[in-house]
Order: C-alpha cells, then sequence, then structure tokens
C-alpha cells in the first residue's frame, strides 16, 4: 500500500464530486485507537462528502440488540470480534461512505484484507495522551478497559495494534484542534491518494 502521512492541509482546497467519482463504490474506513475521534470526525467528513456516515458499533449494537458493553458481558470478546467481522464486511458492500470501525477491528486478517478490497482505510492515529484524555469520562462504557490499570491496558492495546494500524492507505494524526481542521486533512489526503487531476481539486 502506498503510505501517505498528512499533517496541515487544512486550507488546501478539494472537490467532493472528484473524491467520489474516483472512490466509485469503495468506502472511505476509519481505523483507529477508541478515542481517537473516528466517530465524530467521520460523521462530519461525510457531510462534507455528502455521502452517508456509518458507525460499525452502532450497527453490532443494533444487529445484536444489546450493547457491545453487555456482548462482551454475556458473550465474551470472541463472539463480539466474529459478529463485528461479519457485520464490517456486510457493511462495505453499501459504499460510497465513510465507515468507523472498532479499535480491534483490523485484528481481523479477513477484516483488514475486506478493507482493501473495498475501502481506502485512513488511520486516525491518536497519541496515547489524547487518546486517555478522551476517553477519561467513559472508560465504564470501555469493555476493554475494565482491569486494574486502564492506562497500562490501553499502552499496551495500542503496542499491540499500531502495526496493523500502519498498514492504512493513509494517516492522518488525530489531536486537540477542532475536527473540521482533520476533516480538511483526510479530504487533502484522499486527492492525493486518489490522484484527483490539479483542474478537479476545487469546487463542490
Amino acid at each position: 500500500m502506498t503510505d501517505i502521512t498528512v499533517q496541515n492541509y487544512t486550507d488546501a482546497p478539494f472537490s467532493a464530486t472528484a473524491i467520489l467519482h474516483r472512490l466509485d463504490r469503495r468506502s472511505i474506513v476509519l481505523v483507529g485507537m477508541m478515542g481517537a475521534g473516528k466517530s465524530s470526525i467521520g460523521r462530519r467528513l461525510g457531510a462534507r462528502l455528502g455521502v452517508p456516515f456509518v458507525d460499525a458499533d452502532a450497527e453490532i449494537e443494533k444487529a445484536a440488540g444489546m450493547t457491545i458493553a453487555d456482548i462482551f458481558a454475556r458473550h465474551g470478546e470472541a463472539d463480539f470480534r466474529s459478529g463485528e467481522a461479519r457485520v464490517i464486511a456486510r457493511l462495505l458492500d453499501g459504499g460510497p461512505q465513510v465507515l468507523a470501525t472498532g479499535g480491534g477491528a483490523v485484528m481481523n486478517a479477513d477484516t483488514r484484507a475486506a478493507i482493501r478490497a473495498k475501502g481506502v482505510s485512513v488511520w486516525l492515529n491518536a497519541d496515547l495522551d489524547v487518546v486517555m484524555r478522551r476517553i477519561n469520562k467513559r472508560k465504564n462504557d470501555r469493555p476493554m478497559l475494565q482491569t486494574a490499570d486502564p492506562a497500562a491496558t490501553l499502552r499496551q492495546l495500542l503496542a499491540e495494534r499500531a502495526p496493523f494500524y500502519a498498514q492504512a492507505d493513509l494517516t492522518v494524526q488525530s489531536r486537540e484542534v477542532p475536527h473540521e481542521a482533520i476533516v480538511s486533512e483526510i479530504a487533502s489526503a484522499l486527492v492525493a491518494f486518489l490522484g484527483v487531476p490539479p483542474q478537479d481539486r476545487a469546487g463542490p
């Protein structure tokens, strides 16, 4: 895969029409740790591009009829991961769209292959301290962090997952700036990755 790391493209023009033309039926798939901003940034990105935003975790809860925390408690992580892979595979048939995946989704080889085949992946790479600040108030909602030392668990998860996140087509740094700035950086990264010609980069 081509690795493009983008920062500070906030003012670069982009044409949603040109991006969508190059995407065709592919989805823009956001990957990264919990707290990286995949849902909030993804929702804004979908609005800017005029395509649906889909949150895989919300779709998993809808399909299961219970919260992710309840799935973990009643059935365990293995059962959750199996269902997660099936849901993401189904959702990837619905592009073009912006699809936010759960933090551990890319650990599944079949899911990574499906994303490669039917999407353009974007790693929202957030530093550990940024992620910890963001999730600290809601860590009770995060089944993976129900441990004696959530910060140590988060550090271990990031170390395990980072090599898989790094396989994404694009990397954009998620940090404490307005979400619209990150959205613009993702759009600019897409323009470069998809090879949108200069004459098509501005416009609706």
